[in-house]
């Protein structure tokens, strides 16, 4: 009688992500994010003990995936992980993710948490920002994906996150429709722009002025001229045209801004109906009204 051999599947090789990047650029938020999707998470793990981590990860059956983050905080000793992520490469299975974000945008969020930052607190936050991005640009080069968190909230990140380690949600894009007055400036986060100062101004007519383009009356005096009409058809269906070709790119998040002169009413409108219109069209689209309260 033949001897009968049993077989098992072979298990999916475990996952190492390393997260690095500037600080204040989210890096504990995707650690938690990833934590959340079954990764086992390690915050600072020192640099001399990655590839042994990576070792155990790669032999361990019950450990499908883990994430570190090591950062600017590992000094001198930083200078050694291209070196060493590329060996680490070899024997698992690895992902390198490098955060980043404008510079305004760090000193902002170093502004409101009032925290010092790591490299020090004898320099300006500013300077600090620039020498950490200086120091971690061959980092950088070497990351498989890098991401820009300026535009994100917290829940935003953690989002996209999801949508690029658990495998579902492939594709989506997060949309951002937004209204703004070009007198208090373009928004720097844009990634559209498009001047609708050309309608006919709702803040000539008396009855109009104190109100917004929500306002119902406001809303129909803009939609009661042709070219509205004609703009919000050819816009709408221009964004429908050109969304699935930035998902086919890989873009995760989309900001289209629409201005007028004070961005009181036709903006808000148009934003207001472009945002409903792309949301009926099956896209995640969420609204803001920049200059609204602004006089």
């Amino acid at each position: 009688m033949a001897k009968k051999t049993s077989t098992t599947a072979k298990p999916a090789q475990s996952e190492l992500v390393i997260i690095t990047g500037m600080s204040g650029s989210g890096k504990a938020t995707v650690l938690r994010a990833l934590e959340d999707l079954g990764y086992y998470s390690v915050d600072n793990l020192p640099i001399e003990l990655i590839p042994k981590f990576a070792e155990l990860i790669g032999d361990s059956p019950h450990v499908s995936g883990a994430a570190l983050v090591i950062d600017i905080r590992e000094g001198q000793s930083l200078s050694r992980f291209p070196k060493m992520f590329q060996e680490i490469k070899t024997k698992v299975r690895t992902r390198l993710v490098f955060l980043e974000a404008d510079d305004a945008t760090l000193i902002r969020r170093y502004s409101e948490t009032r925290r010092p930052h790591p490299m020090g607190a004898e320099n300006s936050v500013a300077r600090s920002v620039k020498g950490e991005r200086k120091r971690l640009e061959p980092i950088r080069e070497i990351a498989d994906l890098i991401l820009n968190t300026s535009k994100y909230n917290v829940h935003e990140l953690r989002e996209v996150i999801g949508e690029k380690f658990s495998g579902s949600g492939h594709g989506k894009l997060l949309i951002s429709v937004m209204s703004f007055g070009f007198r208090h400036g373009v928004p720097n986060d844009s990634d559209l722009v498009f001047d609708v100062r050309f309608l006919p101004n709702p803040n000539y007519i008396p009855e109009y002025k104190p109100h917004t383009g929500k306002h119902p009356a406001v809303a129909r005096y803009i939609r009661s001229f042709p070219q509205t009409k004609e703009f919000l058809d050819r816009i709408s269906d221009l964004l429908v045209y050109l969304l699935p070709h930035y998902i086919q790119e890989g873009k995760s998040y989309l900001t289209i801004a629409f201005g007028c002169t004070g961005g009181h009413h036709r903006s808000v409108m148009i934003a207001e109906d472009v945002r409903k219109r792309l949301m009926r069209a099956g896209y995640a689209v969420k609204g803001s009204h920049r200059d609204i309260k602004k006089g």
